[in-house]
């Protein structure tokens, strides 16, 4: 099985719990690239069975929240077909941005599979719970 993990990250936050999935994701031998939304392998994510999207959350504090940059992800290339997740990073409140990622991916012909929500505070070890949930829903 083949992954690819495609993010649009501000600060860094949304990278690096892209890292961390695709890590666990690898060690549990899911071949996995982490790429940024700007750099996607097209090859890698043509090979891909699941395509994991990520984005960080933009919008005030509790009023209009949704995927940073949008707009990027909206033109990311189609993934008809290929299961998907999504998660996005937060400070404070990800409101709806689950939702609006996942209309996204859905929009781009992926089969949304399930997402997260991460607070920056515990990025890696919530990312990687995430890992292995898709893992067990994938049952590898």
């Amino acid at each position: 099985m083949n992954a690819i993990v495609i993010y649009e990250s501000l600060t860094g936050n949304t990278r690096e719990a892209a890292d961390v999935i695709a890590a666990e994701l690898s060690a549990a031998g899911v071949a996995t690239v982490a790429s940024s939304i700007e750099s996607v392998d097209l090859g890698v994510l043509a090979a891909a069975d699941l395509v994991v999207v990520g984005s960080w959350v933009d919008g005030m504090f509790f009023i209009g929240q949704r995927p940073g940059r949008a707009g990027r992800l909206r033109s990311m290339p189609v993934i008809d077909g290929k299961r998907a997740a999504v998660f996005c990073t937060y400070a404070i409140d990800p409101g709806k941005t689950l939702t609006k990622l996942s209309d996204i991916v859905t929009e781009r012909g992926g089969n949304v599979i399930g997402g997260v929500a991460l607070h920056r505070k515990r990025l890696a070890e919530d990312a990687a719970d995430f890992a292995d949930r898709l893992l067990s829903t994938l049952q590898l």
